[in-house]
This record gives structure tokens, sequence and C-alpha cells, in this order.
């Protein structure tokens, strides 16, 4: 759901980046990624199987 992983990438943001709610809020995806030294490329790319199957086992709550 977009509620949790907008909700999930806040924390990350709040915990990584120390930024407030409204920061986070007012910053595009693309500032984001930069923020976090993420390569845009790889942000961008689709999800496969095996990196889905990963995710799901390193946050098996979902979070």
């Amino acid at each position: 759901m977009f509620a949790d992983a907008a909700r999930h990438a806040a924390h990350v943001a709040a915990r990584v980046l120390g930024w407030r709610p409204e920061e986070f809020w007012a910053a595009t995806p693309a500032e984001l990624v930069t923020a976090l030294g993420l390569d845009a490329a790889r942000a961008n790319a689709p999800v496969d199987a095996g990196l889905l199957a990963g995710l799901m086992e390193q946050y098996p709550d979902g979070c």
C-alpha cells in the first residue's frame, strides 16, 4: 500500500537525514533519492522477483 510505503520512507528520512515530516512531504522523490545517496537509475529500476523475495525475507512484517 502506498500509505505504508510512504510512512516507512518518512521514518527512514527522519532517522537517516534528520528530516521533519514537512521536509519529507515537501521533497520530490528525486530529492529523497539524492539525499539518501542512492543511485537514481537503480532506484527507478523495476523490482525483480529475487529482489522482492529478499526484501520480504528481510522485512517480514512489511515495514
